[in-house]
């Protein structure tokens, strides 16, 4: 389960202290944005580690037991707290509880990398698995009824689409595509969509498709008779996938994926 899944969950019939990283100056464990929430018995995400970590927690968990809330913080990462980042960290804090579910799922939803997955067979639901711990708000897209899992994260939105290219007109600016439907000529509607949307806003920031050079090749004559040419289609990358790692099992093209998509997008 994610985190952003785990964390919806338990505030259904939890309430937790939402802490954020919302500065750093100079070296710090995690980035602006980082979170976590605290529970009475628990936390879900990290902002880090070390003594840190261990001090606003104990805060957080004093707070849930009725003593005053520190809405920001700001800590000094140098010997007095054991770490030496040198940097300085201010962490809003505050309460939440099942009434905050909607805000929270929008605004984490927003804060990741827009990432759409076409296609709902074996290489795309590992890649969902992959993808759901890694900084992406994932849209799954597929045109077949009843093909998503009953059990997918809650933090991953599913849509179907029929025809299922339709989807891409609706993406977010700035995503990155990863096409691997069932059909080759799914796979080639969706493509054709993204390159054509590409000639008219260029908002894409990625598109990959799976296939064999072999795939790819013939990809490129069909996407030349519907009028496209090599300049647009070199924008696509195919095979999938950082080089060098060969297998075959769904697990193992989705970590590949999922390390080339984290370079894509420079995290």
């Amino acid at each position: 389960m994610s985190d952003v899944s785990e964390l919806l969950l338990r505030l259904e019939t939890a309430e937790a202290v939402w802490v954020r990283v919302a500065e750093v100056q100079g070296s710090g464990p995690r980035e602006v944005g980082a979170w976590m929430a605290v529970f009475a018995d628990g936390q879900v995400g990290t902002i880090g580690g070390g003594h840190l970590e261990w001090q606003v927690l104990a805060h957080a968990r004093a707070a849930l037991a009725g003593a005053p809330l520190q809405a920001r913080q700001r800590h000094a990462l140098g010997p007095s707290l054991g770490q030496c980042c040198g940097g300085v960290v201010s962490l809003d804090l505050e309460p939440v509880t099942a009434a905050d579910i909607p805000r929270l799922r929008q605004q984490l939803a927003q804060s990741g990398h827009p990432l759409a997955l076409f296609g709902g067979g074996h290489v795309g639901r590992a890649l969902v698995q992959a993808l759901s711990p890694l900084p992406f708000a994932l849209t799954w897209v597929d045109s077949r009824d009843g093909i998503f899992p009953p059990d997918v994260q809650l933090d991953v939105v599913c849509e179907h689409s029929d025809p299922v290219q339709a989807a891409v007109r609706d993406l977010a600016p700035g995503s990155a595509v990863l096409i691997m439907s069932f059909s080759h000529a799914e796979d080639l509607d969706v493509l054709a969509e993204c390159l054509a949307r590409q000639r008219n806003q260029g908002d894409l920031r990625w598109v990959g498709l799976i296939g064999s050079k072999t795939k790819w090749a013939r990809f490129q004559h069909r996407l030349a008779e519907r009028g496209f040419s090599e300049a647009e289609w070199a924008q696509v990358a195919c095979p999938i996938g950082l080089p060098g790692i060969t297998g075959k099992q769904p697990a193992v093209i989705a970590a590949a994926v999922a390390a080339q998509l984290l370079q894509v997008f420079g995290v």
